[in-house]
């Protein structure tokens, strides 16, 4: 018996292609299209689960990291937190954090016009600003304010 022409047990696992479409798969970027919101893979699972039963956490990691690869989705990197993810493709916007909830909503646009002042010599190329407060669930269930101080944000377009 020649043991060379045998698939070797990592072979086979990686011959599976990284782009096929399963179900898991389908569920996952429905959940993405109706939330129109980054979303955790927890989220992801909590959602997804609805549509599939028995759908788990490592089943959301692998495709999501195939639908990053694939350029369908787009991390969300929040400061002190796990990424969330996206649906590519979108303009320039920003993000609000919900610090009841959790939950990050999309805000549409950029209405930054202000220059920063950079020391001298640096050249700004990207931004990003994100949000904190109360989402309008949180903020109408709640006598609480938020944690930090509370401002009101006007659009300078």
């Amino acid at each position: 018996m020649v043991l060379s022409n045998l698939p070797n047990r990592t072979e086979t696992a990686d011959a599976k292609p990284a782009n096929r479409n399963t179900r898991q798969k389908a569920a996952i970027r429905e959940v993405f299209e109706a939330s129109d919101r980054p979303m955790s893979p927890q989220e992801v699972l909590a959602d997804a689960s609805a549509r599939i039963e028995g759908m788990g956490l490592a089943t959301v990691y692998r495709n999501i990291k195939a639908l990053v690869e694939e350029g369908w989705l787009t991390p969300v990197d929040l400061p002190g937190e796990a990424p969330r993810y996206e649906v590519s493709g979108k303009e320039h916007h920003h993000h609000f954090h919900c610090q009841s909830c959790d939950k990050v909503f999309e805000l549409p646009g950029c209405s930054l016009t202000a220059k920063p002042a950079l020391p001298k010599g640096f050249v700004a190329v990207s931004h990003e600003i994100v949000v904190y407060g109360l989402c309008a669930l949180c903020g109408k269930n709640s006598d609480a304010p938020p944690k930090g101080r509370a401002v009101k944000l006007r659009s300078t377009s």
